[in-house]
């Protein structure tokens, strides 16, 4: 187990994910209340007994190494280690990552191939389960130089993702990246749909990439090494597939792909459901985070249902109805929270003491948190955001809208709150 190491890809720009991404990138960004979306491929990791764990880093990465080092220091005489790979220039190449595969070349002499027996390449911001020592033995037993993780999706999600012809005896014969033509979509049809997709109903009718691969060490150092394709899904992959024994390994359980505000806001409020498709209350396969000490959310006289309340919250007087409540979030009394996102605090904000001479004065902006009778629905509101009172937040999830304002984003009619914006008293956002 231990000399199969595994890379983590930190991601772009992260513009589909935009505003969430404006000052983090893609990993960083907060989910399901406590955790952060680099805890997902990481805790796949060492829950399969891969502790050799390289993120390769280049936006916005001060919060993700900050969470990284914070959550994860294993001691000296552990066999576990994850090491973060930040861009850099050298005398070879003084360019950014260009893509997935060009950020792994541009770091390969780290990553001690020659040690490896198995090299598993994975994303950042993707929402899943999987033991990876199942696709390695898969792999293993394909006699496989690349290994593709594969689910059965329908025609029309199979225009965002790169998908497989699958042939004899589980081999990969073609491959096409985000097909948009119906003659592609056809060449690429499964002969028999394995199900309907649980939500849209419609027939699971082809193979898409999950961008989960599994390399020989020399395979993937001789593919990297050999070209200046920049990019695994357009590039690495056809050519791998036209020269080496390439794989699928179906999976069949739940996974996201966290790539723009829809998905984020659908996936993460699907985990208030009563049983959720991804079940964070698995004590089988847990997630792992930062250990933050925080006291146990308070909640007066407030009425839930179908919420997660993170540590550390305080909710006075008001109604949470299918929201997640993240930590250390201070809602006021009066409030109405609903199919919304509150990403919370990242400190308790103390109020100024009297001083001898008599009260303080009024401070000119909201207090941190969420003001008194407020309402919020359709909404992400994203970390220490100061929102006064009386305020209406009303989207319309699924609508299509987007703008952009001085307070505010909307994207397919979500209202998204920057980071550490203040909204003042009695404001109204109505999409």
């Amino acid at each position: 187990m231990s000399t199969v190491i595994c890379v983590i890809l930190g991601g772009g720009r992260g513009t589909r994910l935009f505003p969430l991404t404006k000052e983090r990138c893609k990993p960083a960004v907060p989910v399901g209340g406590k955790y952060r979306l680099i805890d997902i491929p990481i805790s796949n990791c060492l829950n399969s007994g891969y502790g050799r764990i390289f993120v390769i880093t280049q936006f916005n990465t001060a919060s993700l190494h900050r969470h990284i080092s914070r959550s994860y220091p294993f001691d000296a005489l552990s066999e576990r280690a994850i090491e973060i790979l930040a861009a850099e220039q050298t005398l070879e190449d003084t360019e950014w990552y260009q893509g997935t595969a060009d950020a792994v070349r541009q770091n390969i002499r780290h990553l001690h191939l020659d040690e490896a027996s198995h090299v598993v390449v994975l994303a950042g911001d993707h929402l899943y389960r999987m033991d990876y020592r199942q696709m390695v033995y898969h792999h293993e037993n394909q006699h496989a130089d690349l290994t593709i993780a594969a689910q059965p999706v329908t025609a029309a999600q199979a225009r965002e993702f790169g998908v497989l012809k699958l042939g004899k005896e589980g081999t990969v014969p073609a491959f096409a990246e985000k097909p948009q033509d119906e003659a592609t979509l056809q060449e690429f049809a499964l002969d028999v749909p394995p199900g309907k997709d649980p939500v849209s109903g419609e027939p699971l009718m082809h193979l898409a990439s999950l961008g989960i691969y599994v390399f020989r060490p020399a395979v993937l150092r001789e593919l990297l090494e050999t070209s200046t394709y920049e990019d695994f899904g357009h590039e690495v992959i056809p050519m791998a597939i036209s020269s080496r024994r390439v794989a699928a390994f179906v999976f069949r359980d739940y996974w996201e792909d966290i790539g723009t505000i829809s998905t984020f806001y659908r996936a993460s409020l699907d985990l208030t459901d009563p049983l959720p498709r991804f079940n964070l209350y698995d004590q089988r396969w847990p997630i792992y985070t930062r250990p933050r000490h925080l006291p146990a959310a308070k909640l007066d006289d407030t009425r839930l249902r179908n919420a997660l309340i993170a540590d550390g919250a305080v909710v006075s007087g008001s109604e949470v109805e299918r929201s997640i409540v993240g930590l250390r979030t201070i809602i006021r009394e009066g409030c109405h929270i609903r199919n919304s996102i509150i990403m919370g605090h990242d400190f308790y904000e103390h109020a100024r003491p009297t001083p001898p001479s008599g009260p303080t004065s009024p401070s000119p902006f909201p207090r941190l948190g969420i003001g008194p009778g407020c309402r919020i629905e359709g909404a992400i509101i994203d970390k220490n955001v100061r929102i006064g009172e009386g305020v209406t937040i009303h989207g319309q999830p699924g609508s299509g809208v987007d703008r952009d304002e001085a307070l505010y984003y909307v994207r397919d009619g979500i209202v998204i709150v920057p980071r550490a914006q203040e909204v003042p008293a009695g404001t109204q956002i109505v999409v």
